[in-house]
This record gives structure tokens, C-alpha cells and sequence, in this order.
């Protein structure tokens, strides 16, 4: 096909092209229109047209196999003006506002410290957009760094490492580095010794309720006037295995009457039994673990963190590590505490969704029931739309309640543009239709706004005068006699009388106008014995049956299409018979 740089100009027209085709369609280009396309803008290239067509159904193959998600995304890296009509078509977006002193530092560096005990929820997107989002927006670096050092209450799986890397990558989160904290013991314990040795810290074998008493009355502890030799022989007691679970205790030494109960003298690192839990990493190799506040807080800065991004649920645990950054010479980053965001109807904690889903309550990560990404994703929930949610609620400090309502408005702006529309008739009930003079051909457009998309087609047959067709269960119990209704894209009838699952009904009328005048109800349907079986999986868990439009045969896995009258829904099979999941209205 001509010489190497020819070969390369043409692949890299087709696959802007499928691209382009791929994103207007909901994720699956055609080859036809690609390379119709590809000849209207380059006809010299009519003269090889089996080489081309060959060419270009190898690139298509290779585009469908991308997720619309990474089609975008490849769209937005090569070919930006691809996506100015999909840009425009969303609100312009806000922007957040600058992160502080930024000028102090030379990159901005942010980080999302997941705990690996379960896959991610919409309660972590805030944490993980925002710190992403400003990565990106200073060319700064964003870091994943797994907190998995508490193998006793935090029941670490090594499923939800890697569950936790594909949510990040759905969302379009990808991070520049990564860190284990289960790798890093050593470092930790390096710190605490430093910490012992001048005095900053110390080995604590008290009681529980004996210290916890004693901070209550702000009164000091016998362990924290101990010398620190005594101290470091302690560590090594801890380090060695003669200190059992809960007899040993390595505290940050703090006021001792700081009006803040929880930072008096708060606990760095602790002995756990790991040979009665053991880590899924490390097994019982070590028994002596840093706590949350200790083991990110020496992170924080051997990362080169500059900005921690965090709910202000974790302002004690700044109060605590600024002891710790003031005894080893450190200087505390940038701290950005936004409020409480509670989604209406959304279950997140994610002991009660671990156990539920291990107790076989839901069907797994990506039941629709659940808040999980997993589960958005499966409903058709798409990341661009729970990005451009927390951005606009931004790192603000007050506590804001939204509700399912508030993400489905973003999500519909963007799915309603490339939502090809289908009927379909939830648990069928008969229509007879008299006075019918002839068959009915009814052309409807895949997208009432995209007319290039194409369109579906219906034939209504009329024997003896009488035409069937069938209507939703909901339209069904709606009607009496004496109803005018327009079936959609059809024409108007008149219902004469209504048993318990058939209507007679008369035609009246063939002109949308005298719909419109008449101010007539319209109702979604399908010539009867045609149809696919289709069944959708509710957000509730309930399944509700029906028939779809033959032509939805067509579709594709995980493309989202809008049942007219019904809402959007994302395909997730379409063989002889269509599983879908409701994404929303």
C-alpha cells in the first residue's frame, strides 16, 4: 500500500475515525460508515479499496474491544476535537480552586491511601478524584499508597489490592507511583527507635484502663519518665517476642494536658498476634505493627507529599502527627480537610457491605444494590459523570448530604447523547386495534436528535381490519373505555372496552397533530409475537420481564441504551434472550 509513512497516514485516519464513530454509537464503531468516512476525505484511496477495507476492519475490531471509557480517554489524548461536541454538550466545567502555597513547593504531590479490607465505595470518590484531579492540574505526581497494618481489625484480602488498582483505573485515576505499607516495616521501626532514643517516645506496659484513666486525670504514666535505654530494652523485649498482645505499647510522648483526650500520649505502634492473624502478605513475620497516624505520617513525608487531601474526620490525627513532625525535624505538608458527604440511601461502611456480600446477602462487589464503583459501573454509571460531581462539590469544609438524584443528572447528560432508544413492553398485555385499513411501516430514529445514527423499524400488520400489538402492564391498568392514547410513532386510537389482559380499542386517527391538539396521552408498544426477551435487573434487586424491540439484538455488552418511557439501562448480554441493568431515569 504505497510506502511506510502512507501506510501509517491512512491507519491513523481510520482509527480518528473509529474512534469518532465508536464514542457517537456508545462505544461500538461500524465499518461501513468508518470507511465511507475515510474515502469522502481521501477518495485517491478508492483505487485500493480491498486493501483499505481489510485495514480498516482490523482497526474497528481493535476500537470495539476498548471500553467507551478508554475510547474517550485515547480520543482525549490523540484527538481532543473529537470530543468538543460530547464537551459542549455538558455543562462548562468548574474548576476547583487552587490548592494553598503552592509557589513553596517545587511539584505537587497528593496521595490516596486506600486500606486494602474491601473494594471501593462512592464514599472514597472525593478522596480519590480531588487528590488525582490536583495532581494533574499542577503536573504534580499522585500517589497510591495501600494501609494495610492492622492484620487483626482491618482484615486485609489480597483480592482487594488488585480491585482497588481497576477501580482507580475506571475512574480514570492513575497514579505515578505505589507504595505497600506492609513493605515498609522496617522503615517504621527505624522511626519509633529514633523516636526512643531521644526521648520523644516511649515503651508503654501499662493497663488500658489503667492509662486510660490516668490521661483521663491528666496525670503521666510510670512508663514515660523511663530513661531511654530502658525504652530501647523494652523495643527489643517488643521487637523479640517477649511481650504479648495488648502488654506493650510504643506512645508519641504530647502535652500531657492537651484539651484533646485522644492526642494525649497516642499510641505509634502495637503487638498483634499474628499467628492468630496473620497478615495476607507477610504472614506471622512480624508482630509488632504502626498504627494509622505513625506509619502516614513517616509516609507522608519519606513520599514527598505536599498536600494531604482528607475528610476533617482526621483532624486529631493532624493534632498527632505534628508532634511527630516536630520531633524528627520535619515540616508538616499542606493539610486540606473537606466536610462530611453523606449520600441519601447509599450504604457505606464497608464492614456491613463486607459482611453482607460474604454472607451471600448480595451476589458480590457488583450487585446494583450496592455504592461500590463496581456496582456503578455494572448499572452504567459513568466515571466521568462521578468526576465531574466531586469536582463541582469540590474540597469545600461543610458537610453536604446529596442523593442518587444528584449523580443520575450527571450521568444522564452524558449516556442520553449516544443512548440509541428501543421500546420495551414490561410484563405484556394485548391490544386489538378494529378499523385498521392497511399494514403500518413505522421508521423511528435510533436518537431523536442524531438523525446520521440511523433508525429502528416497526411493521404493524392489519388482518381483516385488526391490528395487535402489545403495551405495558402499567399503560394496561391506566386505560378504560372511552381513553384516547397515541401509540408512539403510530397513530391514535380509541379504547372501547378492557378485559383482564386484552383492550379493544378502535382506530381513530392517523396525525401526531391531532394528538397534540387533543393533548393525548402517548404510550410505547410493539406489533405483537415479535420482540426479544429482555429482563432488567433493578436497583432494588427486584427483575422485571418483558419484551424488547428486535432490533436491540444488535446491540452489545455494556452498551447503555434508553427504553423509552422506561429509563436508561446498560446491556450486559444480548444473545437469544437481553440481561440489562437499570441505570436510571
Amino acid at each position: 500500500m504505497g510506502s511506510h509513512d502512507e501506510t501509517q497516514r491512512v491507519e491513523e485516519a481510520i482509527r480518528r475515525i473509529a474512534l469518532e464513530n465508536a464514542i457517537k454509537h456508545g462505544g461500538r464503531a461500524e465499518l461501513r460508515p468508518v470507511l465511507g468516512r475515510l474515502l469522502a476525505e481521501n477518495p485517491d484511496l478508492r483505487r485500493r479499496i480491498r486493501e483499505i477495507s481489510s485495514l480498516a476492519e482490523n482497526i474497528v475490531k481493535k476500537i470495539n474491544l476498548l471500553t467507551l471509557e478508554q475510547q474517550i480517554e485515547t480520543a482525549r489524548r490523540l484527538w481532543p476535537m473529537l470530543l468538543r461536541e460530547e464537551r459542549e454538550r455538558i455543562e462548562e466545567e468548574k474548576k476547583l480552586p487552587p490548592l494553598p502555597n503552592v509557589e513553596r513547593y517545587g511539584e505537587v504531590v497528593t496521595r490516596f491511601a486506600p486500606n486494602p479490607d474491601c473494594v471501593l465505595h462512592i464514599g472514597s470518590a472525593r478522596a480519590i478524584i480531588l487528590s488525582h484531579e490536583y495532581a494533574r492540574m499542577y503536573d504534580g505526581r499522585f500517589i497510591l499508597r495501600f494501609e494495610d497494618t492492622d492484620p487483626r481489625l482491618k482484615r486485609t484480602s489480597l483480592e482487594f489490592y488488585d480491585l482497588i488498582r481497576e477501580d482507580l483505573k475506571w475512574l480514570g485515576c492513575t497514579w505515578d507511583e505505589e507504595y505497600i505499607q506492609s513493605d515498609r516495616m522496617e522503615i517504621y521501626y527505624e522511626y519509633a527507635e529514633r523516636l526512643l532514643e531521644n526521648g520523644n517516645a516511649y515503651v508503654c506496659t501499662c493497663r488500658r484502663e489503667e492509662f486510660r484513666e490516668r490521661v483521663r486525670r491528666k496525670e503521666p504514666c510510670p512508663c514515660r519518665g523511663l530513661p531511654p535505654e530502658r525504652n530501647l530494652s523494652r523495643w527489643h523485649r517488643m521487637l523479640g517476642g517477649e511481650y504479648g498482645e495488648g502488654e506493650a505499647v510504643v506512645r508519641i510522648k504530647t502535652d500531657i494536658d492537651h484539651p484533646n483526650p485522644a492526642i494525649r500520649e497516642w499510641p505509634a505502634l502495637r503487638i498483634i498476634d499474628t499467628e492468630r492473624h496473620p497478615h495476607p502478605r507477610t504472614g506471622s513475620r512480624y508482630h509488632v505493627w504502626p498504627l494509622f497516624a505513625f506509619a502516614n505520617g513517616i509516609d507522608d513525608h519519606l513520599n514527598g507529599v505536599t498536600h494531604v487531601i482528607r475528610g476533617k474526620e482526621h483532624l486529631t490525627n493532624q493534632r498527632r502527627q505534628e508532634y511527630l513532625y516536630r520531633y524528627l525535624g520535619w515540616e508538616y505538608p499542606e493539610a486540606i480537610h473537606y466536610g462530611r458527604l453523606k449520600i441519601v440511601g447509599a450504604e457505606l461502611s464497608k464492614s456491613k457491605i463486607l459482611r453482607a456480600v460474604e454472607g451471600g446477602e448480595y451476589t458480590g462487589w457488583d450487585d446494583p444494590r450496592l455504592a461500590t464503583f463496581r456496582a456503578l459501573r455494572r448499572r452504567g454509571i459513568r466515571p466521568e459523570a462521578i468526576r465531574r460531581m466531586m469536582i463541582d462539590v469540590g474540597p469545600r469544609s461543610a458537610d453536604i448530604t446529596l442523593s442518587w438524584k444528584n449523580l443520575y443528572a450527571y450521568n444522564r447528560k452524558i449516556i442520553d447523547p449516544i443512548a440509541d432508544r428501543y421500546f420495551f413492553i414490561d410484563d405484556p398485555k394485548t391490544m386489538i386495534i378494529k378499523g385498521v385499513r392497511g399494514d403500518y411501516i413505522v421508521n423511528i430514529k435510533l436518537h431523536p436528535d442524531d438523525p446520521g445514527r440511523g433508525t429502528r423499524t416497526l411493521k404493524v400488520k392489519a388482518r381483516k381490519g385488526e391490528a395487535h400489538v402489545i403495551i405495558s402492564a402499567g399503560d394496561f391498568s391506566l386505560l378504560k373505555a372511552g381513553t384516547l392514547i397515541r401509540l408512539m410513532e403510530l397513530f391514535n386510537v380509541k379504547v372501547s372496552s378492557k378485559g383482564e389482559n386484552i383492550i379493544l380499542a378502535e382506530f381513530h386517527s392517523e396525525g401526531y397533530e391531532e394528538a397534540r391538539r387533543l393533548n393525548l396521552r402517548l404510550i410505547h408498544w410493539l406489533p405483537e409475537d415479535t420482540g426479544i426477551p429482555c429482563e432488567v435487573i433493578m436497583p432494588d434487586g427486584t427483575v422485571i420481564s418483558g419484551l424488547a424491540e428486535d432490533g436491540l439484538r444488535r446491540a452489545h455488552a455494556d452498551q447503555i441504551v434508553q427504553f423509552e418511557r422506561f429509563g436508561f439501562v446498560r446491556i450486559e448480554k444480548a444473545e437469544k434472550k437481553v440481561k440489562a441493568i437499570f441505570t436510571h431515569e
